[in-house]
């Protein structure tokens, strides 16, 4: 009987959790899900897969909002001013929360008292590419090329101040190359360019990439991280190449105004937990190029702590001024 009646008493408890995280979204208005980079690139097409599952579980519509500009500081400023009752959210990878206010003097926001995390779902790793009218098939033949160009070459980043400009300069300064980083606003453009051989190369997100590499449009020469990636398995890591520093994986996220209820954001969370079950959703993510797990918003909390202290010591080490 005591048994049985554990049973039921967990059996209700998962129910009530349940009704209360529908009941948070039961009334509410639609839901904006800020994105900082324009549609077409890949953290676009990432927010509009999960926004397309998530208005079916929690009820109500859930519209991508693109506003692009300043490596996402337009979207995370647009954050900070909306209302924090769970109608607007922030779907962001590291370099909008981690890596811009260490390199901005004056942002607009400050990620840690003007934002709470709701959940992450993925992290990933950036990338280094050649269009199609570049004659270099792997990365050593790249650096070859270009000190057949004067040792001279620009490489298309999607935001000044990011992780892209970093490794440009890193690799720079290894091979011995003047390099131009050539800022973007985002990624969509600058796949434009590389598609139509207006720049030889390019360093972006693995997912930006995908779909034209699979597509033999432009080739993937090299990946930042520990380990090669399961959608590339034949592109060597820097790691392997030799050029060390870069293996802290960057995250994917979505985040709420400061005062957000957290019966809000657990209801949410608990959506995008489901959502990522799907295996649909899963496969369609790991295609993109990224390593799909759900975090809670203390797990991303703390992600987000660790990978900005790797940060802060790799620009300190630089000898970037913010600007």
């Amino acid at each position: 009987m005591n048994a049985l009646r554990r049973h039921v008493v967990a059996t209700l408890t998962v129910l009530a959790c349940a009704l209360s995280a529908t009941s948070a979204w039961a009334d509410a208005k639609p839901i904006r899900l800020l994105v900082g980079f324009p549609p077409g690139g890949g953290t676009d097409a990432i927010a509009r897969t999960l926004a397309e599952k998530l208005k079916d579980e929690l009820g109500v519509p859930v519209v991508v909002d693109n506003k692009p500009g300043a490596g996402g500081q337009i979207a995370a400023q647009a954050l900070k001013a909306a209302p924090a009752d769970g109608t607007v959210l922030f779907l962001s990878h590291d370099h909008t929360i981690s890596i811009l206010p260490l390199v901005v003097k004056n942002p607009g926001y400050e990620p840690a008292t003007d934002f709470v995390p709701v959940a992450g779902f993925a992290t990933f790793v950036n990338a280094f590419a050649v269009s199609g009218g570049t004659p270099a098939k792997t990365f050593n033949e790249y650096v070859a090329w270009v000190k057949t160009q004067g040792n001279k070459s620009a490489v298309g980043i999607p935001a000044p101040a990011s992780t892209p400009e970093f490794l440009v300069k890193l690799i720079g300064d290894k091979y011995k190359l003047d390099l131009v980083s050539a800022p973007y606003r985002g990624s969509a453009p600058l796949m434009g360019d590389m598609l139509g051989n207006q720049i030889a190369a390019g360093v972006a997100s693995v997912p930006d990439f995908i779909e034209n590499h699979k597509a033999g449009k432009m080739r993937v020469v090299a990946v930042l991280g520990k380990n090669r990636q399961a959608a590339l398995p034949d592109v060597p890591t820097f790691s392997e190449l030799g050029l060390g520093g870069l293996e802290d994986l960057p995250y994917y996220g979505i985040f709420a105004p400061a005062g957000t209820p957290k019966a809000t954001l657990d209801a949410f969370g608990q959506a995008l937990n489901k959502v990522l079950a799907e295996r649909d959703v899963h496969e369609k993510l790991t295609n993109m190029g990224l390593t799909v797990g759900f975090m809670s918003a203390a797990q991303l909390a703390q992600r987000e702590q660790a990978y900005t202290k790797v940060w802060v010591k790799l620009i300190k080490d630089s000898g970037f001024t913010p600007q």
